[in-house]
């Protein structure tokens, strides 16, 4: 008996040295031995969930389903399922379907089959270039990491996602946290000026336009965006917890350690649209860089006005970032995360529509956040405006998180949303960069695949006409009915396409159907 106890011993004590010595399981690396039950468990999850459990498309914010999608995507497996959908598609309201075309559009020249890092899908605007801004620039990729900052998430996921949108040619937005060491692994970035102003703030907190270009000089800035509010706490400001604030996080923001960081609930260096404007242009005169606003939506009269006030000025924002309320954060009081600000597919096509009728939607750039690493609602967002989406979650899914809901605590059981070096120590960056790569090229490509599905060379040319909603009990709505567009809305200017296409970076262009 001491014999076989003595054999376990050594067995269990082996797998808990290959546990915390391996670099590719967080969970495994954090809690050896342990970690794996997990595992086990998750290889009869199918069979467990078909009796006693939730089903697919149960679980939220993400349902099992797609994070199965996300996971096998960023290990660059085989994402497909088998048997065929498992969705309640006829009893789900708005249940969102993509019409395909008869005859699809055909690949380009040299297109690969497969999700590839180098294989860009640029965006179809020039950012800042409506305003003519000295630095204006188009985009990359359609698809960027959202602004999550260094404090919300760890510094070693930080660096991961920067490697991995670096290495497919995305931007990362920083978030409103400044810029840390581990945004500068090569991808190009987007500085995020929140209430608190961490990175461009004087000794008071307001802010300073002198530590702005200090903060951003050497570091690859490509635009400016204001927080103006996010889409799971509008109107609150941010929150870092006390547990976050760590001496190189209150170094970077310029806040004392170990408190909670709390960011006003509204700027102080502007107080109207006008001051908006204003201070937008400021921004953009003394960087040359394109300068945005990010925001959930609530009351429509704010855009109304910005619409009517850019219209008469000429000035303003150059792209205009739209939040869904049921977008992530770190920390929200449920009230705010549940019953604030309008859902993407709500809130994109009201902010939309007050620049469309005032004929600035071909001026601005529109971005949208809030669930939108998912192909079929980036397919969606892309058709109802936006020229750019913004992935957070879904990127966190892809280098570890096992969506715990933990992020608010500080403990966060793989690594990415906390500041404890224990737990920090199993999200290896060497690895989950990679993942973060694979998950975003993949994204990619499926928008591409849906756009040729839809008879067109580039997913921001889907039309709204082509996406339906299904309610039970009510006859199939198209999307462009449903959010009271007019033909031609959602789509680039004629101008805008003849110059994507001849940016896009392909020997033999983009083919003729």
């Amino acid at each position: 008996m001491l014999i076989i106890l003595a054999i376990i011993g050594l067995i269990v004590l082996g797998v808990a040295i290959y546990d915390v010595t391996q670099q590719r399981h967080a969970i495994l690396r954090n809690f050896p031995v342990v970690g794996h039950f997990r595992y086990v468990l998750e290889s009869f999850g199918p069979e467990l969930r078909q009796y006693i459990l939730t089903s697919n498309d149960e679980e939220k914010p993400f349902s099992r389903d797609e994070r199965r999608w996300i996971y096998t995507s960023a290990y660059a497996r085989d994402n497909t399922f088998g048997f065929g959908t498992d969705n309640a598609v006829d009893a789900a309201p708005d249940y969102l379907i993509i019409e395909q075309a008869t005859f699809p559009h055909r690949p380009l020249v040299g297109e690969p089959s497969t999700p590839t890092w180098d294989f860009a899908v640029p965006c179809a605007k020039v950012l800042g270039g409506a305003h003519g801004r000295a630095e204006a620039f188009r985009p990359n990729s359609v698809v960027n990491v959202s602004g999550m900052s260094f404090g919300a998430l760890s510094g070693a996921a930080i660096e991961a996602l920067n490697r991995g949108a670096a290495a497919v040619g995305c931007y990362q937005n920083t978030g409103e946290g400044g810029i840390s060491p581990h945004h500068l692994h090569g991808a190009d970035l987007v500085f995020q000026i929140g209430t608190g102003y961490f990175g461009c703030r004087d000794a008071s907190g307001a802010f300073s336009l002198d530590q702005l270009r200090t903060t951003i000089a050497g570091a690859p800035v490509r635009a400016l965006e204001i927080k103006l509010s996010q889409g799971a706490k509008p109107g609150l400001g941010g929150l870092l917890p006390a547990a976050k604030v760590t001496p190189e996080i209150a170094a970077i923001r310029g806040i004392p350690v170990g408190e909670d960081c709390r960011s006003p609930n509204r700027h102080s260096a502007f107080d109207d649209v006008d001051g908006l404007i204003e201070f937008t242009e400021r921004l953009a005169d003394a960087t040359g860089l394109p300068v945005g606003i990010k925001s959930a939506v609530g009351e429509t009269g704010f855009w109304v006005d910005l619409a009517d006030r850019m219209a008469l000025t000429g000035g303003g924002p150059d792209f205009v970032n739209v939040d869904g309320g049921e977008g992530g954060t770190g920390a929200a009081p449920l009230v705010f995360a549940d019953h604030v600000a309008l859902p993407f597919l709500r809130a994109f096509p009201r902010v939309y529509r007050c620049f469309a009728e005032r004929d600035l939607h071909e001026q601005v750039v529109f971005i949208g956040g809030g669930r939108l690493g998912l192909a079929d609602r980036a397919a969606a967002a892309m058709a109802l405006g936006c020229a750019l989406v913004h992935v957070g979650r879904e990127a966190m899914l892809a280098v570890g998180c096992i969506q715990a809901q933990r992020c608010h605590t500080g403990r966060c059981p793989t690594g990415v949303a906390t500041q404890s070096k224990r737990l920090e120590r199993g999200l290896h960056p060497d690895q989950k960069s990679v993942r973060a790569a694979n998950y975003l090229a993949t994204l990619r490509h499926e928008l591409l695949r849906l756009a040729r599905a839809c008879g067109h060379d580039h997913p921001g040319l889907i039309r709204p006409d082509q996406l339906s909603l299904l309610d039970p009990g009510h006859p199939t709505t198209s999307l462009q009915t449903s959010v009271g567009y007019v033909d031609g809305w959602g789509l680039p200017s004629a101008d805008d396409v003849a110059a994507l296409r001849a940016a896009w970076p392909q020997p033999a262009g983009l083919p003729d159907r």
